[in-house]
């Protein structure tokens, strides 16, 4: 049986139109992809908005002259092994409403007592930024109602990356604390909170690392001006360790002891998983839509 060669002179204009099977599956894609845009991209929007709304009811804020509704949450700071710094921190949404401290100086067992003023309240700038995030996400998702029609699966995927780019800096501010210098923690605000007074060889800062809410109480003391230690100040850390050297004031002091305690907060814990949950249905649905597009790249994706 002879098999015919193939000429390979012969024009493109001679080789067979596409398949009837061809224009059929093609035809059937366009449907699904159709359906794809009309009804399964507004059932993801409905999803997503629904797990951003427990995320945005975590983060709940006080209505104005409603403050008592939005619970205070009392958190137990300290742990068995390490005794130095124990405390109280009261948290009502994003506000640390009081603190009580008792940190037991190293070198000598005396307790020092410190507590909020009763006209201070400290505002966790981490958990307002991540709840303004969310609440972005949430606008750019309500601006698509059920009866806007996406045209293009190009245009889907603008809105979830719009929307992935707020989920993943809400993330970000809960996941990664601000890094500070020792003189920025000397003179923040957080240091006139205090009653009575921090003295002047101990500092303190609060901050928000992943679902925990984590207070630091660095220890200094102060370089003698002849010291023949080579100076050499720390830059910006999120904790800085023992050691640790800076100049306030025409003084240098030296970290000498770092004790850092913490709780977990439930509730931050349950919005990390909301924003996990809704980036995976953002990229499951960008996902969906490559495939399509891979089946033909000469429609305008």
């Amino acid at each position: 049986m002879q098999h015919k060669m193939l000429n390979p002179q012969r024009s493109l204009s001679e080789l067979p139109k596409m398949s009837t099977a061809s224009q059929v599956e093609r035809a059937v894609l366009e449907e699904e992809f159709n359906w794809l845009l009309k009804e399964e991209v507004h059932a993801v929007l409905k999803q997503l908005q629904d797990v951003l709304k427990e995320a945005s009811r975590r983060f709940a804020m006080p209505t104005p002259g409603l403050e008592s509704q939005l619970k205070q949450e009392n958190f137990i700071l300290g742990s068995s092994t390490m005794d130095q710094v124990k405390g109280v921190l009261t948290l009502q949404g994003e506000t640390l409403t009081q603190a009580d401290i008792n940190l037991k100086v190293a070198k000598s067992s005396q307790v020092l007592h410190f507590q909020f003023r009763d006209d201070k309240q400290w505002k966790l700038q981490q958990i307002q930024d991540a709840r303004n995030h969310v609440n972005q996400a949430l606008q750019l998702l309500s601006s698509h109602d059920e009866s806007y029609h996406f045209k293009t699966g190009a245009e889907v995927n603008k809105l979830m990356d719009a929307v992935m780019l707020q989920l993943t800096r809400a993330r970000n501010r809960l996941t990664t604390p601000a890094s500070l210098t020792l003189p920025e923690l000397a003179t923040s605000g957080l240091m006139k909170m205090f009653s009575p007074p921090m003295p002047g060889d101990v500092m303190a800062n609060f901050y928000i690392n992943l679902s925990k809410l984590c207070l630091t109480v660095y220890q200094l003391h102060v370089m003698p001006p002849n010291s023949t230690k080579n100076f050499k100040p720390a830059g910006s850390s999120v904790l800085h360790n023992p050691g640790a050297m800076f100049e306030l004031n025409n003084n240098r002091f030296e970290v000498s002891h770092v004790h850092k305690v913490e709780c977990v907060v439930p509730w931050l814990n349950d919005t990390l998983v909301f924003f996990t949950i809704s980036l995976q249905l953002c990229q499951q649905l960008k996902d969906k839509i490559s495939v399509f597009s891979s089946f033909w790249n000469y429609r305008p994706f």
